[in-house]
C-alpha cells in the first residue's frame, strides 16, 4: 500500500525515521544522564532521583549482576514491582549490564507468576517485599537461583523524612509475612555493586532488551521478543512525532500506569527519559483521592493513561483543583477512548486527549493522532515514520481505504519473534513480513485508522490483555463446572469486563464460588465479573464452543 497518510502528517514530522543515532537503549541513556545530571529523573513520594543518582546506583547493580552474581550478557532478569524508585535502578541496570529485563505483574498470583519464571528462564528476581509472600509459594526448584527483596522506602533518603518514615512503617505493617531463605536485600546489592566497580557493556542492536509477556493463544503469555534496536525506532519515532511540543530538560510526566506495561515503558520512561523530563511516578493510581493530591503538588506538562483512569480522575470531586496551567500533551492508549470522556477532558483541562495505538508486539507505538486536534475523532491517528500499514481480507489480499480487514504493521518497531515459539511466530507474520495485530480496522482517504473490531477473542481490561482460555482453564479445575467459556462485554468502568458461561457439573454451585475460586489463580483483571449458568453452551459442528454469539448474546 502507498503511504498515502504522509500528506496528512503534521508539519516537521518525516515520514522516515533515517539511520538510528543511537545503536541500544544503554547508548541513550548515557547520554541523558550525561547531558541532565542534575535533572530530577524520577520523583515518587516527594523523593527525588537524579539523573546522576540514576547513573550511580544503576551502574552498581549492573555490577552486582555481572560480577557478584556471575550473569552472562543475555541472561533474563526479571522484575516484580509497581512503580518506585527501585523500578528504574534495576531496569537500567539490567540493561547496562547486558542482561535482558522480563517485566512481571506484581499482581500475579503463584501460577502466573511460576509459569512466566519457568518460561523466560530467569536466573534473577527483583521483587518489591509487599509480593514477595507470592514468590514464597512457588516450589523452590522452580525459583530462580537468585531473589533480589526491596522494601518500599529503600530508595527514599530522609526527604521529608517524618513523613516518608512514618508512611513507610505503616505500609510495611501490611507487608504479608514471608520467608525466601538466601534472598539478597537490594540495599545490600547495591552496595556490594558500588565496592566491585562497573565495567561498561555495550550492547548491540540485534541484543534482546526486553522479554515483555503477552496473552497467547493457548492461554499461557508468551514473551515477545523486543531488541534494542526495537525500541530505540519506537523512540525515535515518537520522538520525532512530539518534537515541536517539548522542550528538553523542562518536561514533567506524569506516570500513573505501571513501567512493568509497555506502553508507560516506552511513552514514558524511555521517550521522555531521553529528553531529560521528570517522571512522577504514581505508586498505587487506585486510590484516586491520593493520586489527586499528588497531582496538585505538581505543575506537569503530560500525562499519559487508560480511559479508565482519565474517567475515574474526572469524577473526583477535587478534580477541578489540579493545576493544569503547564499541560500540553495528554495521551491516552492500551484501550479506546470514549468519546464523552475525551470531550470532558478537554472542557476541564484545556488539552486534547489524543488517542494512539500500539501492541506489546511493537514495542508499542505503530499510530497517534496528530498533538494539535481540534476535537475528538475517535481514530487511532496516522501510522508513525517509518511504519507501513496495510488492511488484509482472510486471504491476505490488501483491501482498499474504506473496507474493513485485519491491520497488519511492518517496520522497525515489530517484534523480532516470540519467546521459544516458532510455530506462533510464522502464524503472526504475513509471507510479506507484516504482523497481524488481530484487530479489524479500516483506514480512510487521508490515512487515518479506526479499530472497528478483533479478530482474536482477547479481552482488554483497562488497557491488559486478558485471554479466554486462561480464564477458562481455570474455571473448569473447578470440580462443580462441566464447561465454561469467558467473554469481554462491556463495561463504564473498565472499558471491557470478562463475563463468563458456565455449564453446571454440581446443581449447588453459585455464582460467588465461581468467582472465589478464580481469585486464587487469576490477577484481579482477569477475574469474570459475572457469571451466567446455562443449560449447555453453543458449539459449532466439530465442538468448538462459538464465543462470538455468546458475546453477542451477552451486549
Amino acid at each position: 500500500m502507498e503511504r498515502f497518510w504522509l500528506r496528512s502528517y503534521p508539519a516537521g514530522v518525516p515520514s522516515d525515521i533515517g539511520p538510528l543515532g543511537q545503536s541500544s537503549l544503554v547508548e541513550m541513556f548515557e547520554d541523558a544522564v550525561g547531558r541532565f545530571a542534575e535533572r530530577p529523573a524520577f520523583l515518587n513520594m516527594g523523593c527525588a532521583l537524579s539523573y546522576a543518582e540514576l547513573d550511580r546506583l544503576s551502574a552498581a547493580f549492573a555490577a552486582f549482576l555481572r560480577k557478584d552474581l556471575g550473569l552472562s550478557p543475555g541472561a533474563r532478569v526479571a522484575l516484580m514491582m509497581p512503580n518506585t524508585l527501585q523500578y528504574p535502578v534495576a531496569m537500567f541496570g539490567v540493561l547496562r549490564a547486558g542482561c535482558v529485563v522480563v517485566n512481571v505483574n506484581p499482581m500475579y498470583t503463584p501460577r502466573e507468576l511460576e509459569h512466566q519464571l519457568v518460561d523466560s528462564g530467569a536466573q534473577v528476581l527483583v521483587v518489591l517485599e509487599n509480593f514477595a509472600h507470592t514468590v514464597e509459594r512457588i516450589p523452590i526448584a522452580l525459583r530462580p537461583a537468585h531473589v533480589v527483596v526491596t522494601g518500599l522506602g529503600d530508595l527514599l533518603g530522609s526527604v521529608r523524612g517524618r513523613l516518608i518514615n512514618f508512611a513507610v512503617r505503616h505500609v510495611r505493617r501490611l507487608v504479608p509475612a514471608w520467608s525466601l531463605p538466601g534472598c539478597v536485600a537490594m540495599k545490600s546489592a547495591l552496595q556490594s555493586g558500588a565496592r566491585a566497580g562497573f565495567d561498561r557493556y555495550a550492547p548491540e542492536p540485534g541484543d534482546i532488551a526486553y522479554l515483555q509477556y503477552t496473552g497467547g493463544t493457548t492461554g499461557r503469555a508468551r514473551g515477545v521478543v523486543l531488541t534494542h534496536g526495537n525500541i530505540v525506532a519506537n523512540m525515535t519515532q515518537a520522538r520525532l512525532w512530539i518534537r515541536p511540543w517539548v522542550r528538553e530538560g523542562e518536561e514533567l510526566i506524569v506516570t500513573a500506569l505501571p513501567l512493568y506495561h509497555i506502553f508507560s515503558l516506552t511513552a514514558n520512561c524511555l521517550v521522555y527519559g531521553s529528553l531529560g523530563a521528570t517522571n512522577l511516578l504514581i505508586t498505587n493510581p487506585r486510590d484516586i483521592g491520593a493520586f489527586v493530591r499528588e497531582l496538585r503538588k505538581y505543575r506537569f506538562t503530560a500525562m499519559t493513561g487508560v480511559n479508565t483512569l482519565f474517567n475515574a480522575l474526572l469524577n473526583h470531586p477535587d478534580f477541578a483543583r489540579i493545576d493544569f496551567s503547564a499541560l500540553k500533551i495528554t495521551l491516552g492508549g492500551g484501550m479506546s477512548v470514549q468519546r464523552a470522556v475525551a470531550e470532558r477532558w478537554r472542557k476541564h483541562t484545556g488539552v486534547a486527549l489524543i488517542e494512539a495505538y500500539g501492541l506489546t508486539e511493537t514495542s508499542p507505538a505503530v499510530s497517534i493522532n496528530p498533538l494539535d486536534l481540534d476535537c475528538f475523532n475517535h481514530t487511532i491517528g496516522l501510522p508513525l515514520p517509518s511504519t507501513e500499514v496495510s488492511i488484509r481480507d482472510d486471504a491476505c489480499q490488501e483491501l482498499p481505504p474504506g473496507q474493513a480487514g485485519e491491520l497488519c504493521i511492518r517496520g522497525p518497531q515489530v517484534m523480532r519473534e516470540y519467546w521459544n515459539r516458532p510455530e506462533e511466530t510464522a502464524e503472526a507474520f504475513t509471507p510479506d513480513g507484516y504482523f497481524r495485530s488481530g484487530d479489524i480496522a479500516t483506514i480512510d482517504e487521508r490515512g487515518y485508522l479506526s479499530i472497528v473490531d478483533r479478530k482474536k477473542d482477547i479481552i482488554v481490561v483497562s488497557g491488559f490483555n486478558v485471554v479466554p482460555n486462561e480464564v477458562e482453564d481455570v474455571v473448569v479445575s473447578h470440580p462443580g463446572v462441566l464447561e465454561a467459556a469467558a467473554v469481554g462485554v462491556p463495561d463504564e468502568r473498565t472499558g471491557e469486563a470478562v463475563k463468563l458461561f458456565v455449564v453446571r457439573r454440581d446443581p449447588a454451585l453459585r455464582e460467588a464460588d465461581v468467582i472465589a475460586h478464580c481469585r486464587g489463580s487469576l490477577a484481579p483483571y482477569k477475574v469474570p465479573h459475572r457469571v451466567e449458568f446455562r443449560e449447555e453452551l453453543p458449539k459449532t459442528n466439530v465442538g468448538k464452543i462459538l464465543r462470538r454469539q455468546l458475546r453477542d448474546s451477552a451486549a
